[in-house]
């Protein structure tokens, strides 16, 4: 199993489960704590930016909020954002909402852009964006109605309205890419640059 050091001190800034479960399986001693940002500020002043830049970015963001509270250690934030037929979905907002992203996911290939960021003081030290092509059967409505009677409001969490680790799986008929991007977070690329700063034991 993989163990942390002493020294320095990793933070998570983010109160995904799933992140902190890929974390926790993994072995990474952390402390989480949730970053407050204006997400919506900073996307307006990268207009043009593609949504992998722009998830990179946001996880920059997250970790650099923690990061000026806690200087001396390690903030890892990340970010995960959803492309669909050209447009950009967030999170649901209402059940209805998820309804009607889910009939416009049906029979399309979301793009699912998953990135992640390591921030000390006021420096950047490690960032990365990766993308998952998820295509999404065809979905009927009473299907719909039925996966929303099991995971709703779980799924009010999430982009894509998904949890690729409960019925989610269902949504599918062919996932392209790591599956670690699908969570939410490019795990592996992480835990080589926690390695690199000396978080984790090389």
């Amino acid at each position: 199993m993989i163990e942390a050091q002493t020294a320095p001190g990793l933070i998570l800034a983010s109160k995904s489960a799933s992140r902190r479960a890929m974390l926790d399986a993994a072995g990474v001693k952390y402390d989480a704590m949730p970053a407050d940002i204006d997400e919506r500020a900073i996307e307006d002043n990268l207009r043009g930016a593609t949504p992998g830049e722009i998830a990179e970015a946001l996880s920059v963001a997250k970790a650099a909020a923690l990061a000026s509270l806690h200087p001396s250690a390690i903030v890892l934030g990340g970010d995960s954002l959803v492309v669909a037929g050209g447009q950009r979905f967030d999170k649901p907002v209402s059940r209805d909402d998820a309804a009607r992203h889910l009939g416009f996911f049906s029979g399309k290939v979301i793009e699912l852009h998953s990135a992640a960021a390591l921030v000390r003081g006021d420096g950047c030290l490690w960032s990365h964006a990766d993308c998952a092509r998820l295509h999404v059967r065809d979905l009927s409505p009473e299907f719909i109605e039925h996966y929303l009677d099991h995971e709703w409001p779980e799924i009010s969490h999430t982009v894509g309205c998904f949890r690729i680790e409960a019925m989610g799986v269902q949504l599918f008929e062919r996932i392209e890419g790591d599956q670690f991007t699908v969570l939410g977070m490019p795990l592996i690329p992480v835990l080589g640059a926690l390695r690199d700063e000396g978080v984790l034991i090389a």
